[in-house]
């Protein structure tokens, strides 16, 4: 059993230093560092109230560098210290890393500290960034993935002289600084170009014009909630259908859809047809697309399916849902204290300005324009943000294989 495992474990952990320069040597990050693996810390004994240490439960706290604490506990069970690497070895964002900056601040489980003491830890800490997708294909557990100790600590890292890590910590730092700022210009970007098109749809509801009328969605429009999800009872064929994360606003994420079992004569009452708008009940309450397919496709209960007596109403009204939703607005018509509902009295009850139908024709049309040119320019610094992440890839890529 070991020596199979440990093999495939081995072999695994010497193709990362594969493509280093001959003549460096190469050694297991266990022979560089100190190892500290985190604890589990009920949530009786953290606050958020500055008492204690720093306690940081995984990913989700890591800023850019540095993580950001906002938890603290009086009984901390696993210390890091400062200048060690923080690496993800459980739960979402397995391998992902930070560096400490502060003393004395305790980790959960989902984490480990990486302190190293026999090279230069700037060095180390980019290496470990170029292993992200290593320890993601590593990662084993079905309802928790998660790395093991010897995953880490079996690395095998190439190691030159102190004066050559240092080096090309100095260039990734230089070239990362110049990579950071353009995402954050390309992002930038990204947020104006949607706040722009927020603010034109604000701008033409609030201030209306003569012949404006509000009407709730239950005098205009049929609405209903899809299936339950019960696989004790459901009965039928299996077939394809929506929950709440397949709809995006203004479009539909087709690629992960999940199946359930229909009878044929709940096809009408159960699926969406073209011209139809889909609005999440839950999950993120509000969001909402038109389903614009020549074919059919079942919804599950946490959406509401709209079918409006006048179909022109449809592109309208969600693009209403998103102005208010972009405003903070919709917020107000969700019930329910930590998970949120649009629930489908509140939204028979939802009022809606309707404007007379040729001026909704020409504004839906103006929407639609902005909204285009909104989607092209997301599009374009969405690509860009993706080829810095490809060049910082690259980048640690030629570090580590002796080419800087």
């Amino acid at each position: 059993m070991s020596s199979g495992k440990g093999a495939e474990r081995g072999g695994a952990a010497k193709h990362q230093a594969s493509g280093a320069r001959a003549e460096w040597p190469v050694r297991r990050l266990g022979k560089l560092c100190v190892l500290v693996s985190g604890r589990h810390i009920e949530a009786k004994d953290y606050n958020t109230e500055s008492r204690g240490v720093g306690y940081l439960t995984g990913p989700a706290d890591f800023g850019e560098l540095n993580p950001v604490v906002s938890k603290w506990t009086e009984h901390p069970q696993a210390l890091a210290q400062g200048g060690d690497i923080l690496i993800t070895v459980k739960g979402a964002g397995v391998g992902k890393i930070n560096l400490l900056d502060a003393d004395n601040v305790a980790i959960s489980r989902q984490l480990m500290a990486v302190r190293v003491k026999d090279a230069d830890r700037r060095f180390v800490y980019a290496f470990l960034a170029w292993q992200f997708e290593y320890f993601q294909s590593r990662a084993n557990g079905a309802t928790v993935p998660g790395i093991s100790r010897e995953d880490v600590l079996g690395l095998r890292v190439p190691v030159p002289a102190l004066a050559e890590q240092r080096r090309i910590v100095g260039i990734l730092d230089e070239a990362f600084a110049g990579i950071a700022t353009a995402k954050a210009n390309a992002e930038k970007n990204l947020q104006n170009a949607r706040e722009l098109f927020e603010s034109h749809l604000q701008a033409v509801f609030t201030q209306r014009g003569d012949g404006w009328v509000d009407r709730k969605v239950g005098d205009i429009a049929k609405k209903s909630l899809g299936k339950m999800l019960d696989k004790a009872k459901n009965q039928g064929t299996l077939r394809p259908y929506l929950r709440n994360l397949n709809v995006r606003w203004f479009d539909f994420d087709l690629s992960d859809l999940s199946q359930m079992r229909f009878l044929d004569e709940e096809a009408e009452k159960y699926t969406a047809v073209k011209g139809d708008v889909l609005i999440c009940e839950g999950g993120y309450p509000g969001r909402a697309a038109i389903w614009d397919k020549e074919y059919p496709i079942h919804f599950q209960k946490a959406i509401h399916r709209v079918r409006f007596h006048q179909a022109e109403h449809n592109r309208w009204f969600v693009y209403y849902l998103s102005a208010k939703d972009a405003s903070g607005e919709l917020r107000r018509h969700f019930t329910g204290t930590g998970i949120q509902h649009f629930t489908g009295e509140t939204l028979g009850r939802f009022e809606v300005p309707i404007p007379p139908l040729q001026q909704l024709r020409r504004l839906v049309s103006q929407f639609d324009k902005v909204a285009v040119e909104t989607q092209r320019l997301a599009s374009l610094y969405q690509r860009k943000l993706a080829a810095l992440d490809e060049l910082k890839k690259s980048l640690l890529h030629q570090a580590f294989t002796g080419q800087l």
